[in-house]
C-alpha cells in the first residue's frame, strides 16, 4: 500500500474572499438587507473586521482607510473581488430577480456565457465586484 492511500490529502471545506471596504457598517448593510447574507460577528473598537454569510459563502470584510485600489480600476479592467457559485439554472435566475428588485446595482446583468454558464455582477458600495454563476441548463 502507498504512503499516498495512508495518508489522504486535508479536505478543503469552505472559502472566505476578503473584500476591502471604506465603511464596515455600510458593507455589512449591503450584504445583509440588500444580498440577503447573515453577520457572523465583527470585531475591533472601532470595528474593522467582519464575516458574513449566507448558506455555504462567506465573505470576510476588512475596512481600509485608503483606496485598496486605484479608484476606476476595476470597473474599467472587470476585476472580479469575489465568485459565488449556485447549483442550478432555476437558482441563478431567481436570486438574479431577487437581486434586481431588491434594487441591487449590477455591473453585469443575467448573461449566457460561452462556457455553459449563466453569469451576473453586483457591485457593492465599495465597487467590489462579486460574480454569482449557475450552470445555464
Amino acid at each position: 500500500m502507498s504512503e499516498t492511500n495512508q495518508n489522504p490529502q486535508p479536505i478543503l471545506t469552505s472559502i472566505a474572499a476578503h473584500l476591502y471596504v471604506r465603511d464596515l457598517k455600510a458593507a455589512t448593510d449591503f450584504f445583509t438587507t440588500r444580498l440577503g447574507f447573515t453577520i457572523d460577528f465583527v470585531y475591533g473598537d472601532p470595528p474593522f473586521y467582519g464575516q458574513v454569510s449566507r448558506d455555504n459563502a462567506r465573505r470576510a470584510l476588512r475596512s481600509m482607510d485608503v483606496h485598496f485600489f486605484a479608484e476606476d480600476v476595476r470597473q474599467r479592467e472587470g476585476l472580479l473581488s469575489a465568485s459565488i457559485t449556485l447549483a442550478t439554472v432555476d437558482e441563478i435566475k431567481q436570486l438574479f430577480l431577487a437581486y434586481q428588485a431588491a434594487g441591487v446595482p449590477f455591473a453585469q446583468s443575467l448573461r449566457d456565457e460561452p462556457w455553459q454558464a449563466k453569469t451576473f455582477v453586483v457591485q457593492d458600495p465599495d465597487g467590489n465586484l462579486i460574480l454569482f454563476a449557475g450552470p445555464d441548463s
